[in-house]
């Protein structure tokens, strides 16, 4: 009996302690996030104080009114224009590499066909190559192509690099839903276009946002190609925008921050909308009956 209740004490102080330790990691990896959010709100003579002031001594919101023009001083970075960029860019590449990615991976689910295996794996193996790698090809094909400095040109490139995920991705849910039931729908008189709208798309609705998530931030926060490939206002994107806070002998730390705060907030609230369908997309097919 006290071996027992040894082994329950030593198990539950073991509980305890890898709970405190994954606590303690957590916070020092939500430190960084939290410094600059903090940053956002203080005047750059604090942010540059030495030795460091790590509690605020004061907040404002002059660093959000300095770069959208509100104050009397003002950066002349235009915000607005890479905020647009970055919605259009993102969202464009998206909803693209989520279509191709449904139409692939359901086609990869369902269908026997020659090559197959090798196909999904040179799908799988160009993903597993690093972005920044592509930059010198992209920008010597692109700059033939008349790509370079449009969004069209951006589009592309996020679309190729998010649809080996998304496809590899809605491939396993698919794979999850029983082949019975469409095959069932179609026997009551679906086509096989209506019993996939009808049975397997809400089946799968919940993958389907996951990687739409995934690919939206992919696209949102990617930064080396996005430098690479645009030079102008009418193309940049908010990543690349915050270069223009850097100057040959000075950066100003409180407007990056500022407008780093302003990149993390869509991505933030998308993750919060979908956060439903985000969560039962990660743990479907975790448990089988």
């Amino acid at each position: 009996m006290t071996e027992v209740v040894e082994s329950a004490a030593s198990k539950r102080l073991k509980r305890v302690a890898l709970t405190m330790l994954t606590f303690l990691l957590m916070i020092l990896m939500c430190l960084p996030g939290l410094w600059v959010v903090l940053s956002a709100f203080r005047p750059n003579r604090e942010i540059l104080a030495k030795p460091p002031i790590w509690v605020p001594e004061t907040l404002t919101l002059d660093n959000f009114g300095k770069i959208f023009g509100w104050g009397t001083e003002q950066v002349a970075i235009p915000v607005g224009s890479y905020f647009a960029n970055s919605l259009i860019i993102a969202l464009t590449s998206t909803v693209i590499a989520l279509l191709i990615g449904m139409a692939g991976g359901y086609a990869f689910a369902r269908y026997r066909f020659r090559g197959k295996g090798s196909l999904f794996l040179g799908f799988m193996l160009f993903r597993a190559v690093p972005g920044i790698a592509l930059s010198l090809p992209v920008f010597m094909i692109w700059s033939r192509l008349g790509l370079i400095d449009t969004k069209a040109g951006l589009i592309i490139v996020y679309v190729s690099l998010n649809v080996p995920f998304t496809l590899w991705l809605i491939d396993g849910f698919f794979r999850q839903i029983p082949l019975s039931l469409s095959e069932a729908a179609q026997v009551d008189g679906c086509t096989r276009w209506q019993a996939f709208w009808k049975i397997e798309f809400p089946l799968a609705r919940s993958g389907i946002a996951a990687a739409g998530v995934f690919a939206f931030l992919t696209s949102w926060n990617e930064f080396a190609l996005a430098s690479q490939l645009t030079r102008s206002t009418d193309s940049k994107t908010l990543p690349v925008g915050l270069l223009d806070f850097t100057a040959q002998f000075t950066i100003d730390w409180a407007g990056m921050c500022a407008m780093a705060v302003i990149i993390i907030i869509p991505a933030l609230v998308l993750t919060f909308i979908v956060q439903k369908h985000l969560i039962a997309g990660l743990t479907f097919g975790g448990v089988k009956g």
